[in-house]
């Protein structure tokens, strides 16, 4: 059976095409942990530091400017956008946060808060709080 160059041509293009496409499917997100799934009502429990003044005004991974007084956060993988619920479990104290930047990359922390929002459930002089924090969206 005969084929023309030109059908092989288009086929080995299109299986080309094809591999170009599939890599490229998942190269949005860098970091090395696993999103959550299912991120309504997923709560945790771990350790919450806050960003240091150095971090005023530079671009979070969502691409807003990171403001210190405004109640955001980093999680390694809830969406952006997402808001959270963080209790301090010593005073039972609450902040909700929305989630603009990617971290904490600290073993054993769950989550970053902006100063104001640490203030806001804690004293900053501790630098680390225990929490909980539960999705609220």
């Amino acid at each position: 059976m005969f084929v023309p160059k030109i059908a092989i041509r288009h086929c080995i293009l299109l299986f080309v095409c094809l591999l170009t496409l599939g890599g490229c499917a998942n190269s949005g997100n860098t970091t090395s942990t696993k999103p959550v799934l299912s991120y309504k009502h997923h709560s945790e429990y771990g350790k919450a530091s806050y960003y240091a003044n150095k971090y005023q005004g530079r671009k979070t991974a969502s691409g807003q400017h990171f403001d210190q007084n405004k109640p955001t956060a980093a999680h390694r993988t809830l969406p952006f956008g997402t808001k959270v619920k963080v209790t301090n479990l010593a005073n039972s104290k609450s902040v909700v946060v929305t989630v603009n930047d990617r971290g904490p990359f600290t073993k054993g922390r769950v989550i970053d808060l902006s100063r104001s929002a640490f203030s806001a459930i804690g004293n900053t002089a501790s630098g680390v709080l225990k929490v909980k924090a539960e999705t609220l969206n």
